[in-house]
């Protein structure tokens, strides 16, 4: 898994990193459809390149990436809600089977 997610890291954005230990383990669902998604964090630390402005997502679903800090996470909305301690905390973390935010 770490190897393959730093090829589609550096597939989709041109960044190298080096992954390290998993942080985060998430899981949703939509109780209306049966839809169960299992997500897998990892703490990653980039070790070459940098965000191209120019760079267009293939698919239209990206429309702008950008780098967080600890103190931007505060202000922004986001989700898993853990994300943020799970990434500059310890250890492995689940969080509980969440239903999916319309």
């Amino acid at each position: 898994m770490p190897e393959n997610l730093a090829r589609e890291v550096y597939e989709e954005t041109g960044l190298t990193v080096t992954v390290g230990a998993p942080a985060l383990i998430n899981e949703f669902h939509d109780p209306r459809t049966g839809f169960h998604q299992v997500e897998l964090f990892f703490r990653c630390t980039l070790t070459a390149g940098q965000l191209d402005p120019a760079w267009q997502d293939p698919e239209g679903v990206v429309t702008t990436r950008r780098f967080f800090t600890r103190d931007d996470l505060t202000r922004i909305r986001f989700k898993p809600d853990s994300l943020a301690r799970a990434a500059w905390g310890e250890g492995l973390h689940y969080d509980p089977l969440e239903v999916i935010v319309p």
